[in-house]
């Protein structure tokens, strides 16, 4: 077999007898390979390996039992409240800490389109804030005021309107309350103060829309009373009407 094996691996013998040379050898191996394993007894102990480590199966879940009604019972209470009647629940609404007092006229108001902003140009924008200055100056003494400039976020979109800082901590409460804006006519307009933020909130909008308020508009706060003020309004618009009775 070993002299067959060189002859075969030295290519002197034909190229038939070598495949059949071949077959014999494997199936030689194979017969004692199989033979070997038998002696070892490997078959029986892979067999008892793979039981050994065979996946147990999953208990099955339990499932909740589905609910085919419902019914009314008694809540269990405590012996210390048996005796005293249950306690009967509401709905309420919940509302901002500072509420705005009720005001007799009523506003119809509409969200002023922002596509459609009209700015001011620089020229009226000056005027007006000169106007007011002017307006300021006449004011009787003793009553502290401030103008302020009218600029887009004031009219327009969050309508919230900052107010200069030092006048605020200087004269108006250390917390939040309600500001009331009465306007040239006499009517008043409750706001929310926001101390820390330092400005009007809730109710600015409606005093901004009933007096048609846009950019570059001038107004001039005076402070009558200790949160009460008098809003005196310069409008941008009559830069342009003054200009044309100057031309004309």
């Amino acid at each position: 077999m070993v002299v067959a094996k060189q002859n075969y691996e030295q290519g002197k013998i034909p190229f038939t007898q070598k495949k059949q040379n071949y077959e014999d050898l494997r199936k030689q191996r194979v017969e004692e390979n199989k033979r070997r394993m038998e002696e070892l007894n490997l078959p029986q102990l892979t067999q008892s390996l793979k039981t050994a480590h065979s996946p147990k199966p999953s208990p099955m879940k339990r499932t909740k039992p589905r609910a085919i009604g419902t019914e009314m019972v008694e809540v269990r209470r405590s012996s210390r409240v048996r005796d005293l009647p249950s306690p009967v629940y509401k709905e309420i609404v919940i509302y901002e800490r500072i509420g705005l007092p009720k005001s007799g006229r009523k506003y119809s108001y509409s969200r002023k389109d922002l596509a459609n902003r009209v700015y001011a140009s620089d020229e009226a924008r000056e005027y007006a804030i000169n106007k007011a200055e002017e307006l300021e100056s006449k004011l009787e003494g003793g009553h502290p005021s401030f103008v302020k400039p009218m600029l887009q976020s004031h009219v327009t979109g969050g309508f919230w309107l900052g107010l200069p800082g030092h006048f605020c901590r200087n004269h108006l409460p250390k917390n939040d309350g309600t500001v009331t804006l009465i306007d040239e006519d006499g009517e008043e307009f409750p706001t929310v103060y926001l101390a820390r933020k330092v400005g009007l909130s809730g109710g600015w909008r409606g005093f901004s829309i009933s007096h048609e308020l846009v950019d570059g508009d001038a107004l001039v706060f005076h402070l009558i009373e200790p949160t009460v003020f008098k809003v005196y309004i310069i409008r941008n618009k009559d830069y342009y009407a003054e200009a044309e009775n100057n031309e004309g």
